[in-house]
């Protein structure tokens, strides 16, 4: 075989020896800008909702909640027949207070009835209790069937904060952008989203595991359970 044949040969076997981990390795940091991404507007949502002149109440119940589940844009639209959507994550804490990482989920639903307009909402559902939280890590947790729910709403005012909610097993805050004629969480169901934990994880994982568990860790994250660190202490 011709040298120059022979060193072409070996210069394209170490390029594929170069190539192949490349080409067949797994890519944790493309794989989870989306799920970085919903992380990262969840701290913002959390600080804007919390650190409202109008967020006391809020503050005063995480601190005492089990867990919390962060929806930083829930898009509802409708004519008659409406519907809305949208991303969160969970997290829930330990006995000393430290928050786990999260746990990705998704909301919709469907429904039919008087309501006309467009609405952009950051939501917030704190979690008051155990069995609350047990509901809402079930494969499909729908509002109204597994546990009570009393709704807060908060814009220029909070609405419906009051102490009959405090005995709620979650209790849901929301700000808002734009104009809905009514907004219910009746009906609506929260489902896990196990290619975002595996994504941002790197392995397959249930919610129990990175919430009860707290099995894993994404330093990705910590910016946002030290917002919900900072909110759920007390008042000087």
């Amino acid at each position: 075989m011709p040298v120059l044949t022979r060193r072409f040969l070996a210069t394209l076997a170490l390029a594929a020896a170069f190539a192949a981990p490349a080409l067949f390795a797994p890519r944790p940091a493309a794989a989870q800008v989306e799920e970085q991404a919903l992380v990262d507007r969840a701290t913002l949502s959390t600080n804007e909702i919390f650190g409202t002149g109008d967020g006391g109440d809020a503050r005063k119940l995480l601190q005492r909640a089990r867990a919390v589940l962060v929806l930083p844009r829930v898009f509802r639209a409708g004519l008659i027949i409406g519907g809305e959507g949208g991303g969160g994550v969970l997290l829930a804490r330990d006995g000393v207070g430290n928050w786990s990482y999260p746990a990705f989920y998704g909301m919709g639903s469907g429904s039919v009835g008087f309501q006309i307009g467009i609405q952009d909402a950051q939501m917030v559902l704190i979690i008051m209790n155990d069995r609350a939280l047990r509901a809402v890590m079930d494969s499909q947790f729908k509002f109204g069937a597994d546990a009570s729910v009393a709704v807060a709403t908060m814009g220029a005012g909070i609405e419906g904060a009051t102490t009959a909610n405090l005995n709620a097993d979650i209790v849901a805050f929301s700000r808002t952008r734009g104009l809905f004629a009514g907004i219910s969480l009746e009906g609506t169901i929260l489902s896990r989203r196990g290619e975002s934990n595996r994504a941002y994880y790197g392995r397959d994982l249930t919610p129990e595991q990175i919430v009860i568990g707290m099995e894993v860790q994404n330093s990705g994250a910590d910016p946002l359970r030290a917002a919900l660190s900072r909110w759920a202490q007390p008042a000087q």
